[in-house]
């Protein structure tokens, strides 16, 4: 079922596996049960805040998250704080600073970011002139109070880039204790919106030194369409790699995410180290309902141990007017998960509501349980992330149950039918949501993990067996509570 909602279209069989990635599936059978996966679940609700573009959030080290995004005003920048990233969507905002009436600072304010260096608090964000709101341009705020909430904002002016153009997106990151910023602008003579750049910071927080390198241009297909873009940079350190995620092309449906990739040992300030993506690593799902998903940040769960993607989208396609002027850009989070060879896969906007997450095998470490052609099957290596991918949410058969709803083809659910695990359209009968419904249990081998018990058989338990997923009375033996035990990821 990877690439059909309906039995009318026919699947596209995509079976390519490489060799290596072969090699790392059987070396991970032959792991002990139990072994550590990536990391475990975490859960949120998204959207996480209404109204809110381009969000950056900084997990600071007094234990809290700090949230900043653009307001559809452009008129202020706003700060809130939470315990956890959850807690964002109810936390109180405060307007930590509001833009000029006359000259400078004066309209467009966007995509602010707050970053805590050496010891004080900087807010990067792009503002055009009250008297020119085109003439955009990149600005730095301090503050020098432990809670940035408090304290005084001071203005450190605009950052100075070799031309004096179109520019926005300042972000900045620390690579080999080395620290530099990132950020977008158009060249004179080149013909694109927006390019991204890099350079050195200098003596301080708001100074770039030594030369400045043009990482990107977008020419690609999916860069340009309405508008030539690489905007919104953003860097994620893994693996020994540098991954550069930017936004492209215009800010509707059209807009997604591309990758840069480097390897840590490399200098980022050579172009040559850096390797773009050939298509999109993010992009528009119209079958969740997910259109335009763009300038993310990343961040971390609350136990440290998962990657988190900060974005924002629509939940509509078709815009009214100019998509500037359209408030409905919502902050969202997803997991980030990792592939065999080291690199993120960023699967799919997920739905609203509860975001998903993966069974993985207890007894065969890095198999995830996945649907193909219907079928619910056990495999390593799914591409498409989201094949793998389920909300747990209320059971269809009532309270105290629960059911597994696919990520990437929303209203289907993982159902037992004839004592094979399938993953079908939910049809609202009795039958279907008995069969659709099933008892969350402390998993029969191993602390952390889960068992599936069926609601309408009691004693039968979702599990593997040759490479698939049945639905078979629990004999008591080590290998059946084996098997049918699952680690969420």
């Amino acid at each position: 079922m990877s690439t059909h909602p309906s039995p009318t279209r026919g699947p596209l069989r995509r079976r390519a596996v490489t060799a290596m990635a072969a090699l790392l599936a059987m070396l991970a059978v032959l792991l002990a049960p139990g072994t550590a996966h990536a990391s475990p679940a975490v859960q949120y609700t998204n959207p996480l805040a209404a109204q809110r573009a381009d969000p950056h959030i900084f997990r600071h080290t007094d234990g809290y998250y700090y949230f900043t995004a653009t307001v559809p005003q452009y008129d202020r920048i706003v700060l809130r704080r939470a315990t956890t990233l959850q807690g964002l969507a109810t936390a109180p905002e405060t307007v930590i600073w509001r833009k000029h009436t006359s000259g400078e600072m004066g309209a467009h304010i966007w995509a602010p970011e707050i970053h805590f260096i050496n010891g004080k608090w900087y807010v990067y964000f792009a503002a055009g002139r009250a008297d020119d709101v085109w003439r955009i341009r990149m600005y730095v705020l301090e503050n020098s109070s432990a809670d940035p909430l408090s304290g005084t904002w001071t203005e450190r002016g605009r950052i100075t880039t070799p031309w004096d153009t179109f520019s926005l997106d300042a972000t900045t990151f620390v690579a080999n204790g080395v620290r530099y910023l990132l950020w977008a602008q158009q060249e004179p003579n080149i013909s694109t919106n927006s390019n991204l750049y890099i350079a050195r910071m200098g003596a301080n927080p708001w100074t770039i030194t030594g030369a400045t390198t043009r990482l990107t241009v977008p020419t690609l297909a999916w860069e340009t369409r309405g508008y030539k873009v690489a905007e919104g940079p953003a860097v994620l350190q893994r693996n020994g790699r540098l991954f550069l995620t930017y936004s492209a092309s215009a800010t509707d449906a059209n807009y997604c995410l591309g990758m840069l990739t480097a390897s840590a040992s490399a200098d980022p300030l050579q172009a040559s180290s850096w390797t773009k993506s050939a298509n999109p690593v993010f992009a528009t799902s119209a079958a969740t309902g997910q259109y335009g998903p763009g300038h993310n940040s990343f961040t971390v769960s609350e136990d440290g141990q998962s990657d988190i993607m900060v974005y924002h989208d629509r939940n509509y396609r078709d815009i009214s007017g100019d998509p500037l002027n359209d408030p409905n850009r919502r902050t969202r989070l997803q997991k980030v998960y990792w592939t065999a060879n080291g690199t993120p896969d960023f699967g799919i906007p997920v739905p609203d509501g509860a975001t998903p997450a993966r069974l993985m095998s207890y007894d065969q470490p890095g198999y995830a349980v996945r649907h193909w052609d219907y079928r619910a099957r056990l495999e390593a290596n799914v591409s498409p992330l989201a094949d793998s991918q389920f909300r747990l949410v209320a059971g269809l058969s009532g309270s105290g149950t629960v059911s597994l709803e696919s990520t990437n083809f929303p209203g289907y659910f993982l159902r037992h039918r004839d004592y094979a695990a399938w993953v079908q359209k939910g049809d609202g009968t009795s039958l279907f949501n008995a069969d659709a419904s099933f008892a969350r249990r402390a998993g029969l081998s191993g602390t952390g993990t889960v068992s599936l018990e069926a609601v309408n058989f009691p004693g039968y338990f979702l599990r593997h067996r040759a490479g698939q997923v049945w639905l078979e009375q629990n004999d008591g033996t080590g290998a059946f509570r084996d098997s049918a035990s699952f680690i969420l990821e």
